[in-house]
């Protein structure tokens, strides 16, 4: 307690008092010190790039134009999360093999939807601090202490245009867990989520196939199909169809797989060439 109170007071920049020269207090402030996010230099950073673009003579304002399709649901033997690989910025493909799972460690996926540098920056910070925590109490954080972390984080930075819709798959003491975190501060637990521009047609696919009794073929299979046919509607989804598996031994890469091959091998255009 002794060691808090002279930080807050370190913290506060209160020089007229007589402060312990205490390492321990100094190891602490430089640890907080480095979880600061650093934002522009401006008077209102949260609201800077809407100020600019409301000036005489500015051009139109920045659209984010995103989309994607990702997945995840549990059953009796773990946990599935599919996703495809497709990136676009409006009609255009940027890239068909973005990997939109994010390893946070041996027993926690994360996922991305929205803003890629968003999602990939935040889910690898809360991977630091999931390493740290570890390091400190000997044992892994848990699914919903990782989403707690990201959802606050995410309600702290409201008003910064900030744009992640993610997923926070694990294992942990409590068996299987799947929470949905977003950049609103939104934190939902639920045993299934489909999200992004895909998302409504891999529902359809999910809640039709779903059992909570599924074999580990069939559920993997299920997802898989699922974000076949969200890509094969969606435009703003396609590429690689990357599958996983979570189990109390940790996460699995079950495979990735083209989705135009799925379509003429093994779904829709499979059907019509046998006509």
């Amino acid at each position: 307690k002794n060691k808090n109170f002279w930080i807050s007071i370190r913290m506060l920049k209160l020089d007229f008092l007589d402060l312990p020269e205490d390492n321990t207090v100094t190891q602490a402030l430089d640890e907080i010190k480095e979880e600061v996010f650093h934002l522009p230099p401006v008077g209102t950073p949260a609201t800077f790039l809407r100020d600019v673009f409301k000036q005489s003579g500015a051009p139109d304002p920045i659209k984010m134009l995103h989309g994607t399709t990702t997945l995840s649901f549990a059953y009796k033997d773990g946990i599935v999360v599919a996703v495809d690989s497709r990136s676009t910025q409006g009609s255009y493909i940027a890239s068909q093999s973005v990997h939109k799972v994010i390893r946070i460690n041996p027993y926690l996926l994360g996922t991305m939807a929205g803003g890629a540098a968003d999602c990939a920056f935040w889910e690898r910070e809360l991977g630091r601090r999931a390493r740290i925590f570890e390091l400190r109490n000997k044992e892994r954080l848990s699914v919903a202490a990782a989403s707690k972390i990201l959802s606050n984080i995410m309600f702290s930075y409201r008003g910064y245009d900030l744009s992640i819709g993610s997923m926070i798959c694990g294992w942990d003491k409590k068996g299987p867990n799947i929470y949905y975190v977003d950049s609103d501060g939104t934190r939902l637990h639920g045993n299934r989520f489909c999200v992004g521009s895909g998302g409504t047609y891999a529902y359809g696919v999910l809640d039709a196939g779903y059992r909570y009794d599924l074999e580990t073929p069939e559920a993997l299979e299920l997802g898989r199909r699922a974000i076949f046919h969200a890509a094969h509607r969606d435009a703003f989804s396609g590429g690689v169809i990357n599958v996983y598996h979570i189990t109390t031994s940790g996460w699995t890469h079950i495979d990735a797989k083209d989705s135009d091959e799925l379509y003429w091998t093994k779904y829709i255009g499979a059907d019509r060439l046998k006509k």
